[in-house]
């Protein structure tokens, strides 16, 4: 590859993590006007049809289009054209049939999964989410073919532009039925019509920019029908997974959350109303754990072009800086978030119920953060179906978790059990990638008298605000209140840790406002 096309992939993986940044934004960020216009229950709702929905969008826009980016890749390699009935016709025929297969199974088991979930006035909606899935394939194969040939823009816009209008149509409903006697469970449909029109939305712009193809007019050879459905199969799936991990920590939760908590004596209304107040931690856990993993889909470039550490050191430089800077970035986030918890808890969501559940749930912040940065780090490097098995694994100990401590504790349970699960999974995929890597050294690379001082300033000024300032009543004055001490105290452990030398200036090169970053960093020395 030469350095003009290795820029032009590197800008192509700069413009991909940018629209991802901003869509996981919108994601998280209108969940807190959807609570407080619906309530904890319509809330609860919506959190029941989200993880279908954000299976659906993960397939679309991470599973199916790698894999369908990587055979067009690896024939145009051969020097193979991707014509219209050798390629699109197969792989869509494929791509149609599975999902299609996924809607006949959701449609017409809908009612068994509303009774599994405990509320089987979800019937109708989970049919009317099965929908979605047939879209799949127009948009997978679209984005596939194009981020082949190497054209990032058309994935990037589409992804945009269906967040922001699923987003719109979402919230526009929430108002909507907040203003109006309609069943909560309108809040449940408004959803999947948000989800289909985003869709339809990205077709369009990725039919727009395909338009400008034209296809290779080539006689009729023989299709490799085995190896369309084996990389669809392998590698689209477990791509998915790869990109699912909170998803499927909240589908668990969908699962077992509400009949655990009616098994130990709730009612069913106490029982949603619980899912919808441990849910109000969904969003602030996704924003932390953006904030704290987003880096490291810079450095995957980078180390997929060094698949052993034999060839070169890089990928043993690359994978410790992106680990440090993870942990420093999600460690500050989830320790500080623990300690203003009641007070945000109270500006996002207008009361502070769930405080300690939440405090508790806080802390997969770190766990995911570090797990999604060294999944990324091992997919870089190739393994991608082991990162898979092992994202499964925890999907699976989450449950078991449920079902164990729901019972007893309740919600505090599920959190609990959430933070096992994402330990777990960070250790499996640090021991991996340790085997991969022998001579990484990730604790190391950690400056832990420099983090443990940035942690005490951080903590001793929230704790200290706490203490000075009088309990903020109205909504206005405790915005001001969080947005200052948040600040506040995120600057302090920035600053310490700059100021001790935890980061290098490559490592700050990567974050928000570097070159601020940068020159206090250099100030330490002068």
């Amino acid at each position: 590859m030469n350095q003009h096309d290795n820029t032009d992939v590197m800008k192509g993986a700069l413009l991909l993590t940018l629209a991802g940044l901003a869509g996981k934004v919108l994601s998280a960020g209108y969940r807190i006007p959807l609570q407080n216009l619906t309530g904890d229950v319509g809330f609860y709702i919506y959190q029941q049809i989200y993880p279908l929905l954000g299976i659906v969008t993960v397939l679309s826009l991470y599973g199916f289009p790698s894999a369908v980016s990587r055979m067009t890749a690896e024939l145009q390699a051969q020097g193979k054209d991707i014509s219209f009935r050798q390629f699109f016709v197969p792989v869509f025929v494929l791509l149609f049939s599975m999902m299609a297969g996924i809607f006949l199974l959701l449609f017409f088991q809908a009612g068994k999964i509303a009774g599994i979930v405990g509320d089987a006035h979800l019937t109708r909606v989970y049919k009317f989410a099965s929908f979605p899935f047939l879209l799949i394939p127009f948009a997978a194969l679209l984005r596939g073919v194009l981020q082949g040939k190497g054209e990032m823009t058309p994935t990037a816009c589409s992804q945009v532009g269906e967040q922001f209008l699923r987003v719109l149509l979402i919230v526009g409903a929430a108002i909507w039925v907040s203003s109006n006697a309609v069943s909560h469970y309108t809040i449940g449909q408004a959803a999947v019509i948000g989800s289909i029109a985003g869709m339809l939305a990205a077709i369009i712009i990725l039919a727009f920019f395909f338009g400008r193809d034209r296809l290779p007019a080539k006689r009729a050879t023989r299709i490799p029908w085995r190896y369309y459905a084996g990389v669809l199969l392998t590698v689209g799936l477990a791509a998915a997974m790869n990109h699912s991990v909170l998803i499927l920590m909240q589908l668990a939760d969908t699962l077992t959350l509400v009949p655990g908590l009616v098994s130990s004596g709730w009612t069913k209304l106490e029982a949603m109303t619980a899912k919808g107040i441990f849910d109000r931690g969904q969003p602030l856990i996704q924003l932390g754990t953006v904030l704290g993993s987003s880096f490291a889909l810079t450095l995957l470039p980078a180390v997929s072009g060094n698949k052993t550490a034999e060839r070169a050191k890089l990928p043993y430089l690359q994978a410790q800086r992106a680990l440090a800077v993870s942990f420093y970035l999600a460690a500050g986030a989830a320790i500080g978030l623990m300690i203003i918890f009641p007070e945000v808890n109270r500006l996002l969501f207008q009361n502070e119920d769930g405080t300690g559940s939440l405090r508790v749930l806080v802390f997969a912040i770190l766990l995911s953060s570090i797990g999604i940065t060294a999944a990324s780090i091992l997919q870089g490097l190739g393994y991608v179906k082991r990162t898979a098995l092992f994202i499964a694994a925890a999907f699976i100990i989450k449950i078991l978790g449920n079902v164990m401590f729901v019972p007893y504790i309740g919600i505090t349970g599920s959190a609990a059990a959430t933070v096992v699960s994402l330990a777990l999974l960070a250790a499996m995929v640090l021991l991996a990638l340790k085997q991969k890597l022998p001579d990484l050294a990730f604790k190391k690379q950690v400056n832990w008298p420099a983090f443990m001082l940035a942690v005490t300033g951080m903590a001793v000024f929230l704790a200290g605000m706490d203490w000075l300032i009088e309990p903020v009543v109205s909504r206005a004055g405790l915005l001001l209140y969080v947005l200052f001490i948040s600040f506040a105290g995120g600057a302090i452990y920035i600053i310490i840790l700059l100021r001790l030398g935890a980061f290098r200036e490559t490592e700050l090169s990567m974050l928000p406002l570097s070159r601020l970053w940068i020159q206090l960093h250099k100030a330490r020395d002068s």
